[in-house]
């Protein structure tokens, strides 16, 4: 009996169709589900690479390139495109099984035939060889098979390796780029056998068995097992394309157990948020012990309600079953301390209003006479009250100001901890909290009680969550194997919160896995991006200063756009216009974001597209059917295919008002500037295939050169 497996790349291309020719891949695609195969007249090609690969006829106009293996019925639909692409693409690719690793691999093989004239003359131009110190046998055992290594012989400089990038298969590639970069051979199978699911070596590799190796390459081909699956395939594919695991994602996601808390950590696009996923649905359907009444087993949390919106919209993408999906609580951190303390005192906490707050902290400084600015206040309140549990003014005293900067006298701190009571004590009179006091309330709450509210409890975007809520969410569930499962990204880090979790009782020693394959961003983007982010070593959740060794994506297109404007308003024009081009080109309005940084100018951004005719929504509005428009804190967690950073000059990127001045605080200075740099790379790598950045006159300082 026939199967049909599809190619991941595929499933984004397919949303990007035009109708009428996503209806006729239905069509043809239809026919594998009914054992018609043979009426989709499987054409050969005239001297094919891989005389393995067939086209079928989707239109008069549109070619699908199928993988036909010889032995065996599992078929492989690669893409779907015009007549002449479509042959060119099936004439030039050359389909392997790697015999280290087992995976199914494809080249370019033409492109790699064209290219190894120049790569002779330029090995007999240049000594040394790039490669000269590495043995035939390491690189083989590395997954570099007989057709690949003259090639690699030939390579003079890592200027040629990258020429290679998109022809070689993407293993091999990225062994090779491991062992120029400098890493030892034991270091860079390490990185290759991420390729595996469970990251062992098969015992025996049939270069023949295609099938094998397939279910053996997850990240990029899935078989259809129906119709029905089919089916929920292709209404989301976009979403289908997202949450398909890598196999080092999916070891991670489908470990039978944790014997504690457990972190993830890896930079954007490396799949954190679909492993935190996975591992939700996972703890949901084997979940069997008892919970209180009117709770869930799994808690699957993050920072914003936005965030958590996002996360409930994909859970049905990863199963359809209601009794998994109820035995999983989205719930974001805020409203889980409101909803904790609400229902212990049986009535709604009210919130303060933030202009209401600031006005507080502003009476407060004035009794300082200028000692201290109001946002000094608030964020010692923060930082060092809240974050510690401090609740005397000894403790205070005593107490370690870690990264705050400017030291404090005794006597300072006392005077400080005066204001800091006025601000608490008028919150009280008035009956009114902030989120992070309903944080602490709601974890004493929930520790003096005799049962937690949960067994497991899976946060994402961890890096931005405050100790508060961390002891909050220490408490939803009792400590256990699998209690909390973590993904987080210091770099990443868009709010103040600097937190050890090994202080709270958090101990994810030993438990703590790195993910460094960027699966949504193509290189050209993620290279640009990285560059925002020169020097940065932000500090992680384990007390360790995290990097972004080995970050790379493995996936090629187009640079980076950056546009200079006159005027704001010749801006929203080439906004429009790039946008327009997009839409052109298939791709689906609700795949296209735009960023900025302000709320003013994510309005102005907006009215210019609808007034040129093109829909567009707000990025938290999850029924938009248009472009997707917000600030860049409202990108955070979102991916698109298209990505438009508009704004992004010299005063607005960074925000003068979210950077304290140096000469008031030299270490908060430092710490606000990376927060904006971390905030304007979460916007950049939103992006999949295309990112476009615009500014009015002098551009933003954070802009590469």
């Amino acid at each position: 009996m026939p199967r049909l497996g599809i190619a991941k790349e595929f499933l984004a291309d397919y949303a990007g169709l035009q109708k009428p020719v996503r209806r006729a891949v239905d069509a043809a695609i239809e026919k594998f589900t009914q054992h018609t195969h043979a009426g989709l007249h499987l054409e050969k090609l005239t001297n094919p690479k891989d005389p393995r690969i067939r086209t079928i006829r989707i239109n008069q106009f549109w070619r699908g390139v199928v993988l036909a293996p010889e032995k065996g019925e599992e078929y492989l639909l690669l893409t779907v495109l015009p007549h002449n692409d479509a042959y060119a693409y099936a004439t030039s690719r050359l389909f392997t099984v790697n015999l280290a690793l087992g995976v199914l691999e494809v080249r370019n093989q033409t492109a790699l035939e064209e290219i190894t004239p120049a790569l002779h003359q330029a090995a007999q131009d240049n000594k040394p060889l790039l490669f000269s110190g590495v043995k035939d046998a390491e690189l083989i055992r590395l997954g570099i098979d007989s057709q690949v290594l003259p090639l690699v012989r030939l390579l003079t400089t890592e200027t040629h390796l990258e020429a290679l990038a998109g022809l070689l298969p993407t293993p091999q590639y990225d062994a090779l780029a491991g062992l120029a970069a400098g890493l030892s051979p034991e270091e860079v199978w390490e990185e290759v056998s991420q390729y595996l699911p469970g990251g062992q070596p098969p015992a025996q590799v049939d270069p023949e068995d295609i099938g094998t190796a397939v279910t053996r390459t997850p990240d990029r081909f899935v078989m259809v097992s129906g119709p029905q699956e089919l089916a929920q395939i292709l209404s989301h594919p976009f979403d289908t394309w997202r949450t398909f695991l890598h196999p080092a994602q999916r070891e991670i996601a489908y470990r039978t157990s944790y014997v504690g808390p457990a972190m993830v950590t890896g930079g954007a696009g490396t799949g954190k948020t679909v492993t935190a996923l996975h591992r939700a649905v996972f703890l949901a359907q084997r979940a069997v012990a008892p919970v209180p009444a009117g709770h869930s087993p799994v808690l699957l949390t993050t920072f914003t309600r936005y965030l958590a919106e996002a996360l409930e919209r994909q859970l049905p993408l990863l199963t359809e079953d209601p009794e998994t999906l109820a035995r999983v609580h989205v719930l974001n951190v805020d409203r889980l301390a409101y909803q904790v303390v609400s229902d212990a005192h049986g009535r709604r906490p009210t919130v303060v209003d933030p202009k209401v707050l600031r006005g507080l902290w502003e009476q407060a400084a004035a009794t300082l006479d200028g000692a201290f600015s109001p946002i000094f206040l608030e964020r010692e309140w923060e930082q060092v009250i809240l974050a510690q549990s401090l609740s005397e003014p000894g403790e205070y005293v005593a107490a370690r100001r870690a990264g705050r900067g400017t030291p404090l006298q005794p006597a300072q701190k006392l005077a400080v901890w005066e204001a800091i009571r006025q601000v608490t004590d008028r919150l009280r009179h008035l009956n009114q909290h902030t989120h992070l006091q309903l944080a602490t309330k709601a974890a004493r709450i929930l520790t003096e009680r005799a049962t937690a509210p949960y067994q497991h409890v899976v946060v994402d975007e961890g890096q931005d969550l405050h100790p508060a809520q961390w002891r909050l969410l220490r408490a939803a569930a009792r400590p256990a194997p699998d209690d909390l499962f973590i993904v987080a990204d210091p770099h990443q880090r868009i709010y103040d919160n600097q937190v050890s979790l090994a202080s709270l009782g958090i101990n994810v020693r030993g438990r703590t896995r790195r993910l460094k394959i960027n699966y949504r961003t193509t290189h050209e983007i993620l290279d640009w991006s990285v560059r925002l982010l020169a020097g940065v070593a932000p500090d992680g959740l384990d007390d360790r200063p995290d990097n972004l060794r080995g970050y790379r994506s493995p996936m090629h297109g187009q640079r980076p756009v950056v546009s200079t404007c006159q005027d704001r308003d010749t801006e929203w024009w080439e906004l429009v216009e790039r946008v327009n081009s997009w839409l052109d080109a298939g791709v689906e309005p609700t795949a296209i974001g735009v960023a900025a940084r302000s709320v003013q100018l994510a309005h102005q951004a907006r009215s210019a597209l609808t007034a040129a005719g093109i829909p567009a929504g707000s990025v938290s509005s999850s029924d938009t059917g248009g472009v997707r428009v917000g600030t860049m804190h409202g990108m955070k967690g979102l991916e698109f295919r298209c990505v438009a950073a508009v704004g992004v000059d010299d005063g607005v990127v960074p925000a003068n008002r979210a950077v304290t001045s140096p000469d008031t605080d030299p270490v908060a200075h430092q710490h606000d500037v990376l927060r904006e740099r971390c905030l304007f790379f979460v916007a950049c790598t939103r992006a999949r295939d295309s990112l476009y950045v615009s500014h009015v006159g002098t551009p933003s300082p954070f802009l590469p050169s």
